[in-house]
C-alpha cells in the first residue's frame, strides 16, 4: 500500500496502525480493507480461527465478523464454501513484452 493511501485512511487508524472505524464511503472503506488484507500472506492457508486472530490484532472496535465478511465480499480473501480454509490470492502482474 502506498504512502498516499495510508495517508488517505490515517483518520481511520489509531496510533498503533489498528483500524478504529470502518469508513462509510466505499472508496475509503476499500482502502481500509486492502490495508487489512495486506496483513495476510498469499503463500499460505488460514483457518477461520487464524483469520479472526489476525483481524483482532488489527482493529479496535471488536467486530471481526464484519471485517472478515467484507474481506471475502470484496474478494480480498477467499474461502472454501464451508469456511474451513481461507487464503489470499496471489496477484500476478503481467508486464508488456518489450522485444
Amino acid at each position: 500500500m502506498s504512502n498516499d493511501n495510508i495517508k488517505a485512511i490515517s483518520m481511520f487508524l489509531d496510533g498503533e496502525g489498528r483500524i478504529k472505524q470502518l469508513p462509510a464511503k466505499f472508496a475509503k472503506r476499500l482502502l481500509v480493507l486492502e490495508y487489512l488484507a495486506a496483513k495476510f500472506s498469499s503463500d499460505r492457508n488460514y483457518t477461520e480461527k487464524e483469520v479472526n486472530e489476525i483481524i483482532d490484532c488489527w482493529h479496535t472496535f471488536g467486530d471481526y465478523f464484519i471485517l472478515r465478511r467484507e474481506l471475502i465480499d470484496n474478494h480480498l480473501l477467499c474461502r472454501t464454501p464451508n469456511g474451513a480454509r481461507y487464503w489470499k490470492e496471489k496477484i500476478v502482474v503481467e508486464t508488456p513484452d518489450t522485444e
